[in-house]
């Protein structure tokens, strides 16, 4: 990714939102692992990896266009507390979810093709893994009916 991005439509909104859910994501990545059992120790692992990389393209890229990359806070507030394996799953549910919103909005407001390559990577990895986390919450349906939107009911 090395074009600017557009400040047209949203779409630089929208690709500063990703990263504030691609930051937030990281960092609930951290918190659950406290919580989940060994058996998730990798696939955590993994999809932490995953939102690192996203959000480091991310900031090289509005860095690049001369544009200021929305910082990671240094905490965030969970929608519930996190005491236990299926909260902390319950937190990356909230957390996939949000990056695929926050990426379908790029989608949305861009014909950039580097940043729609990665929009629809980073909404097919947060469908995949938030499947993983419903499951591991209790949460059904395992797979959202559009992921990307909010939640119904």
């Amino acid at each position: 990714m090395t074009a600017p991005i557009p400040d047209s439509d949203g779409a630089l909104a929208a690709t500063q939102a990703a990263l504030g859910a691609e930051h937030a994501a990281v960092w609930c990545c951290g918190l659950a692992t406290a919580f989940l059992p060994a058996s998730a120790a990798q696939p955590l692992a993994d999809a932490a990896l995953a939102h690192r990389q996203r959000r480091d393209a991310l900031l090289a890229r509005l860095e690049a266009s001369g544009q200021q990359p929305v910082p990671a806070a240094a905490a965030y507030a969970t929608p519930r507390p996190v005491t236990d394996a299926a909260s902390a799953a319950a937190l990356l549910v909230t957390a996939e979810d949000d990056v695929a919103g926050a990426w379908r909005a790029v989608l949305e407001r861009t014909d950039d093709r580097d940043l729609r390559t990665t929009g629809v990577a980073a909404m097919t990895a947060a469908t995949t893994v938030g499947r993983r986390w419903r499951a591991l919450a209790g949460i059904t349906p395992t797979v959202p009916t559009m992921p990307g939107t909010a939640p119904t009911g």
